[in-house]
């Protein structure tokens, strides 16, 4: 009865993923390069407007870290047309919301508006790039309020310097070796016409994607667009700067002290290719399979079972030119991060060894095709993945087709990238441990 139970379940989770409608979009450029993509979605009455650049903490200069994430505060200070303070309280009056987020490899700007408002968000985001006011009250403002986001997010988070601590151990020579957050004293040396240098570098037409997804009139849209941003002036070219880390061949040891911690943290991590790549799609099953959710394996096995940690992990950080794959786990009692390393590794010499089950494969296809439909179950995930897709992958129908990558990996496949990327002597151990003042007695 079990084994029908779990048939018709993962039937009708299949079921649920094939009948997920493709997204339909349309694409052209401008004539300054602006790349613009369009998705009309009348089931509800609203409207995206978003603006990805393709920017993020890997085009900063080493003793500029932090601008890329500055700008994504910056640019809502105000325009020649938008006055300081203003633009927030404009989305609002108009029934809207709107956010921005950075990464290493790309800045996003959007807003969601009742569907008739699609105009002013047009404006608004050809305001942004066609006029923003780049002065100094701005600057200082923003690097107050960039300022306290780290002491809250990072400083004073217990574990908050994880990613950054492994970062600035796993890259050599890679801009990816800084978290995207940077250094506040890079941001206090900065004088205001190295952000405007910045500004006139990066947020320029032809380094962008403009979407526009939800309830609208695609010819009318198309208008507006050129109206408000033909005229932008084409920027020069963005010349890419490519970096390339030798192999890792030997194991990496560092050690962080985070005062905000009284738990050690197991920490080793693997470098792993670009997010473009089809190993990169196989890490990611690797990474549910060890640590996604209470049934995984490493979960199961460290923390229900064994009773050995409070928290155990493990997940693939994408990124366009690398990735990392992280393993963390918190010791419980007088257990220790060696002797969880011990079980991780346990547990990664059986991926390499031998192939998982038919029944865990079907449950990862299952947790797949589930994603997916979830990420483009609403307009706004529809609206970032067409950015993402285009402006990093090259490939804007990924978000149709991607799928097909993960239905088309093998058990053999998963084995062989276990045995490829994660071996002792291609990882960083990071002692993660309370600073010695607040360690536990």
């Amino acid at each position: 009865m079990k084994k029908s139970l779990m048939a018709l379940s993962s039937l009708l989770m299949l079921g649920a993923a094939a009948s997920a409608q493709k997204v339909a979009f349309e694409e052209y450029n401008l004539d300054n390069g602006l790349h613009v993509i369009l998705h009309q979605d009348k089931s509800a009455p609203v409207v995206i407007t978003s603006v990805m650049y393709h920017v993020g903490s890997k085009d900063e200069n080493p003793s500029r870290t932090g601008f890329a994430h500055f700008f994504e505060h910056l640019l809502f200070e105000g325009t020649k047309n938008i006055g300081r303070g203003e633009w927030f309280k404009i989305v609002t009056a108009n029934g809207g919301n709107n956010n921005a987020n950075t990464s290493e490899d790309r800045t996003y700007y959007y807003e969601v508006f009742p569907s008739n408002n699609l105009q002013l968000a047009l404006w608004m985001e050809s305001e942004r790039l066609m006029h923003p006011v780049i002065n100094q009250i701005g600057v200082d403002t923003q690097n107050e309020v960039v300022k306290e986001e780290k002491r809250l997010r990072v400083d004073n988070q217990p574990y908050g310097n994880l990613i950054a601590a492994v970062k600035q151990n796993m890259y050599k020579v890679h801009p990816y070796r800084w978290a995207p957050i940077g250094s506040m004293e890079h941001l206090d040396a900065a004088t205001l016409e190295e952000f405007q240098a910045f500004n006139k570098k990066f947020y320029i037409p032809n380094n962008a994607v403009l979407v526009v997804a939800g309830d609208f009139d695609p010819a009318q849209a198309k208008q507006w667009v050129k109206d408000y941003f033909s005229a932008i002036p084409k920027g020069a070219e963005v010349k890419k700067q490519k970096f390339e880390e030798a192999p890792i061949t030997e194991t990496i040891k560092a050690t962080y002290q985070d005062p905000n911690i009284q738990i050690p943290m197991m920490v080793a991590t693997y470098r792993t290719p670009s997010m473009k790549t089809r190993d990169a799609r196989v890490l990611d099953m690797i990474s549910s399979y060890l640590s996604d959710g209470k049934s995984s394996k490493l979960y199961k096995k460290v923390v229900d079972d064994k009773k050995m940690a409070l928290q155990i992990g493990a997940f693939n950080y994408s990124q366009e030119d690398y990735g990392m794959y992280i393993l963390y786990g918190l010791p419980m009692g007088q257990n220790t991060t060696e002797g969880l390393l011990k079980e991780v590794d346990e547990e990664i010499v059986k991926l390499q060894k031998d192939l998982i089950s038919e029944k865990d494969f079907q449950k990862l296809q299952n947790k797949f095709e589930n994603q997916y439909v979830n990420s483009n179950a609403s307009v706004e995930g529809i609206a970032e993945n067409l950015a993402s897709f285009y402006l990093l992958y090259g490939d804007v129908n990924l978000i149709n087709t991607e799928i097909e990558m993960y239905r088309s990996i093998t058990r053999e496949e998963i084995r062989e990238a276990a045995k490829k990327y994660l071996n002792p002597n291609q990882r960083l151990i990071l002692d993660y441990v309370p600073a010695k003042d607040k360690a536990q007695n």
